[in-house]
């Protein structure tokens, strides 16, 4: 019996977990004569695949803004089988065969021009009908203050915001607690043409650590442009006694943006964690997700990445 060929456009879906200091990076998305996130992986999927047509593209569970860091970024890449077998090969003298998830993790890390401030930590084959963008169940941010009373370290100062002012964290939990849950947030956004900015929020608190720096932690289904860091900054004005928490609220149901506080500089945020379902789940989260997303086109909006 002859053997049966595969497809030629069959492909595999790898899931690839990222790390980097967002610093010296125009954010994540590809933009010519720019350096971003997506602009130097993509070069260095280039390389890798040179000989093999265009190379992959990647897709990405949350599009951060310039100078947002990240421990837990997710995206995918498809390969051919073609450029899947390629990673196998031995590359450079005396090297062994690796497996295909481990070879394209080190061959990313090590190229010429991939700068250290980014950092492929695992390469894995992605279950059926996973999609980095689409399958997300929550993410989760993280915002760093050290305030007046906290001690202020010059190896952290582009991860920590350094506050004038002293801060009281028991107010910024209480205002923070009042804002969870499904609702507009218009007034916390940064407004993109036809981008609807319902989200729920499912988690927002603060906590200082051992040397006295606030830490807030953020968790919601997705993030509209700008609103981890408009959300951090109400809730310093708060902290600051510039405004009584309720007022939160009243801005968040007038939709309307506001100067009644200031939007928190990317340099103290870090997107830690991207939450999917079981595997088993990942598929059809994603067709629900698009599906969602499909509705709010035809109703005149649309969806954005998340985004801080």
């Amino acid at each position: 019996m002859a053997a049966q060929l595969e497809p030629p456009n069959l492909t595999s879906r790898l899931r690839l977990s990222i790390a980097y200091d967002g610093t010296d990076f125009t954010g994540w998305a590809k933009q010519p004569g720019i350096r971003t996130v997506q602009g130097e992986l993509e070069a260095a999927l280039a390389t890798v695949f040179r000989r093999f047509g265009p190379p992959p593209i990647l897709a990405v569970a949350g599009r951060t803004d310039a100078g947002v860091h990240a421990t837990g970024q997710v995206a995918h890449l498809d390969l051919t089988a073609a450029q899947l077998a390629h990673l196998a090969v031995p590359h450079g003298r005396g090297a062994k065969a690796q497996e295909p998830t481990l070879a394209l993790a080190k061959r990313l890390n090590g190229i010429a021009g991939l700068k250290s401030d980014v950092y492929v930590a695992r390469v894995s084959v992605a279950p059926p009908g996973f999609d980095a963008r689409f399958s997300p169940i929550f993410r989760r941010y993280e915002y760093r203050i050290a305030d007046a009373s906290a001690r202020r370290d010059p190896l952290l100062r582009h991860h920590t915001l350094w506050y004038p002012a002293a801060l009281d964290l028991d107010a910024m939990n209480t205002a923070a607690g009042q804002l969870l849950g499904l609702h507009d947030w218009a007034a916390y956004c940064r407004p993109r043409e036809g981008a609807t900015t319902i989200r729920e929020l499912q988690e927002f608190h603060w906590h200082r650590d051992e040397t006295g720096v606030l830490i807030a932690r953020l968790q919601a289904d997705a993030f509209c442009h700008s609103m981890v860091r408009a959300l951090v900054g109400s809730v310093v004005s708060v902290g600051e006694t510039k405004l009584l928490g309720d007022r939160l609220l009243g801005i968040r149901n007038e939709a309307l943006r506001t100067s009644e506080f200031k939007v928190m500089p990317a340099a103290g945020l870090t997107l830690t964690e991207v939450g999917y379902p079981d595997d088993a789940e990942v598929g059809a989260r994603a067709e629900q997700t698009r599906a969602r997303r499909g509705v709010e086109r035809d109703g005149g909006l649309t969806t954005a990445p998340s985004t801080a």
